[in-house]
């Protein structure tokens, strides 16, 4: 049987992962957001991914949505190969070359998800120990009733599995988010202090909380890879212009 990596194991990259989570309406990726424009500004190699967006398995996901055959355990194992699939190819080669990747939502998305829809905890730790410990991970705390509000606010209707109607917690979709997310909430709870993610109070303005959210990542800026040292054979590359600069030189 193949050795499970170690947490030492799981961070030995050069580049910087920023991770930002929260329950819905929590203004994460706003924030999120906004810090990638700076780094940008400042000339810093930012790549940008968010959770559950890997091409390989979306189809399965839509399919499986779209016919309600998602169980729970099944919408974990589904979102588990949606990871692995996506830190190969999305998240973990810009680390190794010394960028810095942004990552709205991780894997304590699906510690708080899934365990909110009664999987085992320690089953879904288990499952997700080949990712790359963060850098920072922050979670931006919001009371559930504001975020509700933030949500529901001129929503016309809710998609099946978003309002956790597969957990049959109540006839009426609205009420069934509020109890879903309810759940995802206390979960996040747990895992803040146990994971040790940064907490910022979202409820703030959102000028105070991206100052925080800076301040956090600042310190980890240095040794950083930036735009502007790369070569220039490198950039046109990574653009799929080297050959139309060759030829047209």
């Amino acid at each position: 049987m193949t050795p499970q990596p170690t947490e030492s194991d799981r961070n030995q990259f050069p580049g910087k992962l920023i991770v930002v989570e929260g329950i819905d309406g929590s203004g994460k990726s706003t924030q999120l957001d906004l810090l990638h424009k700076w780094l940008k500004g400042n000339g810093y190699c930012v790549y940008f991914t968010e959770w559950n967006s890997s091409p390989v398995v979306k189809r399965t996901t839509s399919f499986g949505k779209a016919n309600k055959l998602l169980s729970p355990m099944t919408f974990s194992l589904i979102h588990a190969a949606d990871f692995a699939e996506h830190l190969e190819r999305a998240i973990l080669p810009p680390l190794r070359a010394g960028a810095i990747v942004l990552a709205d939502r991780y894997i304590y998305t699906a510690y708080a998800r899934d365990a909110a829809r009664g999987i085992d905890r320690d089953y879904v730790r288990t499952l997700y120990n080949i990712a790359p410990v963060p850098t920072a991970a922050v979670y931006f705390r919001v009371p559930l009733a504001e975020a509700l509000s933030r949500i529901l606010a001129g929503r016309p209707e809710l998609k099946y599995y978003e309002a956790g109607m597969d957990l049959r917690l109540s006839e009426d979709p609205f009420e069934s988010f509020k109890l879903f997310q309810g759940r995802i909430y206390n979960e996040y709870e747990q895992i803040a202090p146990e994971c040790g993610l940064h907490v910022i109070d979202a409820t703030g303005s959102i000028a105070d909380q991206q100052k925080q959210f800076r301040a956090l990542v600042e310190p980890h800026l240095s040794n950083t890879l930036r735009s502007e040292v790369l070569p220039l054979a490198e950039v046109l590359s990574a653009e799929g212009l080297s050959g139309r600069y060759v030829n047209n030189n």
